[in-house]
């Protein structure tokens, strides 16, 4: 569905450390640019974890969808605490190389 579209997209690239190096996933490059053309609708957790609570609801009524639901509010929670404590989503961006 177009939620789980939604939900991949946004989860997909991940975020860089403040300590230490990150490892960019294949491919996230793209999806980098399309989730940093968003700006704070993506970068901030309180907004992720308000879309991830509200994507929640509607699938929480079918028996079917009940697993999604968990992981849905689940990952609401999760963005909430980060959110709490300061956090936010910042794009890998890669060094150049020394010659």
């Amino acid at each position: 569905s177009a939620a789980g579209v939604l939900v991949c997209l946004l989860e997909y690239p991940r975020s860089k450390r403040k300590k230490g190096s990150t490892m960019e996933r294949c491919g996230q490059k793209y999806l980098t640019a399309v989730v940093k053309v968003f700006g704070p609708l993506t970068r901030n957790y309180y907004i992720r974890a308000v879309l991830h609570a509200a994507l929640a609801v509607p699938a929480g009524f079918l028996l079917s969808t009940i697993l999604g639901t968990v992981c849905l509010g689940i990952a609401s929670g999760i963005y909430l605490l980060a959110a709490v404590r300061g956090e936010e989503w910042r794009p890998i961006e890669q060094k150049p190389r020394e010659r």
